[in-house]
């Protein structure tokens, strides 16, 4: 890792040096760092490109680190992560990602992560994105969430674009089922000629469901 992975990493997950718990770090469309712990497993996908993160059954107060680092111009990074959080348990994922772009070619990161919460499972999920560089290359980042709560879950989701980011499209989806709260917040600055859009599909298959959108 260089001084710039460093400062990327440092502003989109406050990593300053070795995460606790699990982590997943990607660099350019690879996998560089990975650690997982007795309660939590990270295992690379065999059909795309792309992690699937298990945690165990009442795993209590772990975090599990996930953040990406774009440092190559001209890059499309398609990545495709699934959460599988089991019964009872209540984790901090930390995700986001950071592009440094000092040329003329445009670089992208699509994230699309679908949540799978068990029953009476609770996450708090946290998402920073941030663009930097001092090329005319555009630096852009479509998150696609998808969110699907058993009976008693709970998602905490806190998007939050920094600044630096030159398009946007995201997009949220969500299927919740009985007595199960989904709370997202979004905080997204734009300047200049930046572009974004964000858009909600929530559907509630049972009473006292609850959703909560604050942008």
């Amino acid at each position: 890792m260089d001084n710039i992975d460093k400062e990327l990493l440092r502003t989109i997950s406050d990593i300053e040096d070795t995460p606790n718990g699990a982590y997943n770090i990607r660099k350019n469309g690879q996998g560089v760092e990975r650690k997982i712990t007795k309660n939590i497993n990270i295992v690379t996908k065999k059909d795309v490109s792309g992690i699937d993160i298990y945690v165990k059954e009442n795993t209590k107060f772990e975090f599990v680190h996930i953040p990406v680092i774009i440092t190559e111009s001209g890059l499309i990074d398609v990545v495709y992560n699934d959460f599988h959080i089991g019964e009872n348990a209540n984790v901090v994922i930390i995700a986001g990602c950071g592009i440094h772009n000092d040329n003329e070619n445009d670089s992208q990161h699509d994230g699309i992560h679908r949540f799978f919460l068990e029953k009476n499972a609770k996450v708090k999920y946290i998402e920073k994105h941030y663009g930097e560089g001092n090329g005319q290359g555009k630096r852009i980042l479509n998150p696609v969430t998808e969110v699907y709560l058993k009976e008693g879950a709970n998602l905490e989701m806190e998007s939050i674009q920094i600044k630096g980011v030159d398009s946007t499209i995201r997009v949220t989806k969500g299927i919740l089922e009985k007595d199960t709260n989904f709370v997202v917040t979004e905080k997204i600055m734009t300047h200049g000629n930046q572009y974004a859009e964000t858009e909600f599909e929530v559907s509630l298959n049972r009473r006292k469901c609850k959703y909560t959108c604050n942008i």
